[in-house]
């Protein structure tokens, strides 16, 4: 009988992260495209699990008797059915580390795409239109705006960097964050999202989804906002509600939105925003770049190792 670790890797990671398997004798792997009848099957005695955004829901983690640690490949983790993780002990690992900057600098390019109407130059320019440039619509600055980063964990410490560099006055908030931590990195703390968020010409959301924070950007919160506002969300589906969001662009209570995730993915086809020419969208793929990629699929399989080398870092474990 073989006393190697057995993982299995539900959809596929970057060759960097393989091979930190694959290099190392303790650990035999499978990769699938996805959870089918066999990953079902070998879910009952794997060791590890590393998954993407496939749902792994509680009662399939249920039949696993041998499974000690599942390793997100992201920091979200609502795919995962968290009350048998709990009951079972198992350990629920996230890439803490990896996807900051690919995030941070996703928002900017949302952030100046909306403000400067990049869709709508660059048309106008391939169309033939381009003496007509003195009557488009107005673009923005984002110099010495305010904006609020709601949500301070490493991907918003990141962001804040960003914003400083174009001039831009960051507030935050995150309730678990103290003050002066926000202050050292050039932001203001705030703690009534509801009443600051008015005054903002920019909001990045870059919270978890939960029951506090879903349909957290609604209506009757959108049409309190300023005209020149943008809205960029990199964080959950769920957390802007959408036909809210949609209804709030098309009376020009607000100046745009980026959206890179959905409350469902991938979204219906007959979800308006898609048609929205107000809202710049990507495929939840704010943390797809190359360097990204590497980064995540080798802290995905090396928390793995860790976890059973007993090397794993508190500040990747999610808290059940």
């Amino acid at each position: 009988m073989s006393s190697k670790k057995k993982v299995l890797i539900i959809q596929n990671i970057h060759e960097a992260g393989i091979n930190l398997l694959k290099d190392n004798p303790s650990y035999e792997f499978e990769i699938f495209n996805e959870i089918n009848d066999e990953v079902k099957n070998k879910i009952t005695d794997c060791d590890a699990i590393s998954i993407r955004t496939a749902k792994l829901p509680n009662e399939i983690i249920r039949t696993a008797k041998n499974l000690k640690v599942i390793s997100r490949h992201g920091v979200g983790y609502d795919n995962v059915g968290l009350e048998a993780t709990k009951d079972k002990g198992i350990t629920l690992a996230i890439t803490a580390t990896a996807n900051a900057v690919a995030v941070a600098e996703h928002v900017m390019f949302m952030l100046l795409n909306i403000s400067k109407r990049k869709n709508m130059y660059d048309e106008t320019v391939k169309s033939g239109k381009f003496i007509e440039r003195n009557n488009l619509p107005k673009t923005i600055e984002l110099w010495g705006k305010k904006i609020l980063i709601a949500g301070f964990g490493r991907i918003g410490r990141a962001l804040i960097k960003r914003c400083l560099g174009f001039e831009m006055k960051v507030y935050v908030y995150d309730p678990y964050v103290e003050q002066n931590i926000i202050n050292s990195l050039g932001g203001e703390k705030i703690n009534n999202l509801n009443e600051t968020i008015k005054d903002m010409d920019a909001v990045s959301l870059h919270l978890p989804l939960t029951s506090e924070t879903n349909n957290l950007i609604n209506y009757d919160l959108l049409k309190t906002l300023k005209k020149n506002c943008i809205i960029i969300n990199a964080a959950r589906g769920g957390i802007i509600n959408e036909e809210d969001l949609n209804k709030a662009l098309n009376e020009d209570l607000i100046f745009g939105a980026g959206l890179d995730v959905f409350e469902t993915e991938p979204p219906e086809n007959n979800n308006p925003l898609l048609k929205n020419e107000k809202v710049f969208l990507s495929p939840h793929t704010a943390a797809f770049t190359e360097e990204c990629m590497i980064r995540m699929g080798k802290e995905t399989t090396q928390n793995i190792i860790d976890f059973f080398e007993k090397k794993l870092e508190k500040s990747k474990i999610v808290t059940l």
